[in-house]
């Protein structure tokens, strides 16, 4: 064979060996060819062990019936946003994993019943209130029980909780919890102040939730609120991450306070009793039968006795009884397996709605400056954007809340003066609505006028809050610097501070230490993300958001 006829043979072995490594690769990035593809989704405190898990189950290439390969997606939200984005259209998962089965009867009186008619619980996790260990142990755990009615009542007393942390967590116990319309967490967290306030074990009614003792031991454990997270995941990540001081207590699962807390943060099992998510994997009944045959073995798998080991090492309790349960649900991390002791049973449907409807009324309302640069650099698709997620933050407020919006850029013009949303909701969207851009960036005089109107307008029963938006640095101020002054001037009047760096111009560290120096949020965005920045927000300050509107 000639040189040239052996080169040419060798250059095509070495373009077919390319093409199949090629093609390797790119199959162990997705589905494998022809691959009976599925989108699982489920709660956000199942994510670590499911992101795992569900890795071992793509690769090890499991065939349906049809000899095709199953290929599993993972999605989360929780029960509550689940709920309201499948009603929506915006996800049709094959199996869902909501915390408690009674999400499936509330989806369906939204108009979709196909996840009812098989579901099986993969993992289960009491619901807790998480605290730090220093603050747990102070407060006699684990000898002396402790319920939801004394941390409510820590919570919202200042001299109480100084005496028995002896001052070295802050002047408060910031207490945080899900938003009820989002997260199954926050609807079971005020259904476990109702059953304690009525010392039921029995499901609660709707009648009882309207009871007056019922409602104002409701209202005193949200007075003491500082806090609302989308999720338990998030809840539990904010608590590790900020601290004990920006968070003492957090009520979540078990398995949150052990993936996020470590042994620093242990769960406390309430005396007065409490919910258990079983974590139920429900089936679409509408899908083809070749998906629903993908999930039902996907859902084998993940009660294998493989699965439910990996589930025991990310702080869930195993349904596959053959599974030897050991760390971290231990001790070492405080946990203990004898606890709870009391398990509330189910809510209905209804009494999910009429918690939503107590939580609206019962929680502090915002008392809200809302600063949005308005600047040249502004312009075209990022005034759009904003002008469109801040009426539909406007739109999720509630009815009692208050805001102000001061539209800034070399000049601080008052757009809207401390109006009460609900008579005023659809004048301040307009507002909103004709906004444009231009001139130059004054943020430090923005944050101080912005700080000495919420000093004006602050109120014993309200929330007070500073949203600032900007996508450049200042160029303008000549009132403030940005100093620990402005800083503490924004977090005068227990003001929760959130910034929103638009775009990679904003000045990130400087919109980052403010929103951390007073106990706020940072977020980092742009024209795609700032809707989903704003809904974080408004769950955040209580809105209108999820289920239950």
């Amino acid at each position: 064979m000639g040189n040239k006829a052996f080169r040419s043979i060798l250059l095509l072995v070495m373009l077919l060996a390319l093409t199949a490594l090629a093609c390797g690769l790119g199959n162990s990035d997705g589905p494998p060819r022809n691959a009976a593809v599925i989108d699982v989704l489920a709660n956000t405190s199942l994510e670590g062990w499911l992101t795992e898990t569900i890795a071992q189950f793509n690769e090890s290439r499991v065939e349906t019936s049809e000899g095709k390969p199953v290929y599993v997606n993972l999605l989360t939200s929780d029960s509550g946003e689940a709920v309201s984005d499948i009603a929506g259209g915006v996800v049709s998962p094959m199996l869902w994993i909501p915390a408690e089965e009674v999400w499936t009867q509330v989806l369906a009186d939204q108009g979709n019943s196909s996840y009812t008619r098989d579901c099986i619980s993969v993992a289960s996790s009491p619901l807790v209130i998480a605290l730090w260990r220093p603050v747990a142990e102070s407060l006699g755990w684990p000898g002396l029980p402790l319920g939801w009615l004394d941390i409510g009542s820590l919570a919202a007393d200042p001299a109480a909780w100084n005496y028995y942390s002896g001052g070295g967590y802050g002047d408060s116990l910031r207490l945080g919890h899900t938003h009820p319309g989002l997260s199954d967490s926050g609807s079971s967290t005020l259904l476990s102040l109702v059953q304690s306030a009525e010392s039921k074990t029995a499901p609660v009614t709707v009648e009882d939730i309207e009871q007056p003792i019922v409602q104002a031991s409701v209202s005193a454990f949200e007075a003491a609120v500082s806090w609302f997270s989308s999720g338990t995941a998030s809840l539990g990540q904010t608590m590790a991450e900020r601290g004990p001081q920006f968070l003492g207590a957090g009520v979540m699962y078990e398995s949150d306070v052990i993936a996020n807390g470590g042994t620093d943060i242990v769960p406390i099992y309430p005396l007065e009793g409490t919910f258990l998510a079983t974590h139920p994997a429900c089936l679409d009944s509408l899908a083809n039968d070749e998906s629903q045959e993908a999930a039902s073995i996907f859902r084998d798998f993940l009660l294998s006795q493989e699965s439910q080991e990996l589930a025991v090492i990310y702080g869930l309790r195993p349904v596959n009884e053959d599974v030897v349960v050991s760390a971290p649900l231990d001790e070492a991390h405080g946990v203990d397996l004898n606890e709870p002791q009391i398990i509330f049973t189910q809510p209905s449907v209804e009494t999910i709605y009429a918690v939503q409807d107590l939580w609206q009324s019962a929680r502090k309302d915002v008392n809200l400056v809302m600063l949005l640069d308005v600047s040249g650099s502004m312009e075209g698709q990022k005034i759009d954007n904003m002008r469109q997620a801040a009426v539909q933050f406007v739109e999720q407020m509630g009815d009692d809340d208050f805001i102000t919006i001061v539209a800034f850029s070399h000049e601080l013009p008052l757009i809207v003066d401390n109006q009460q949303v609900g008579p005023a909701r659809n004048e301040i969207i307009r507002a909103i609505n004709q906004l444009e851009a231009r001139g130059d960036t004054a943020l430090y005089d923005a944050i101080g006028y912005g700080s000495a109107i919420l000093d004006g307008t602050s109120a014993p029963d309200t929330t007070n809050a500073l949203v600032v938006l900007t996508d450049g640095q200042d160029t303008y101020s000549y009132r403030f610097d940005f100093n620990q002054g402005l800083i503490d001037m924004a977090a005068a009047n227990d003001t929760t501070v959130f910034t929103i760096a638009y775009g990679d111009d904003a000045d990130q560290e400087i919109l980052s230490e403010l929103a951390f120096g007073a106990n706020g949020n940072f977020f980092l965005g742009d024209e795609a993300s700032i809707a989903a920045i704003y809904e974080e927000m408004s769950a955040a300050f209580g809105g209108s958001v999820g289920i239950g509107r």
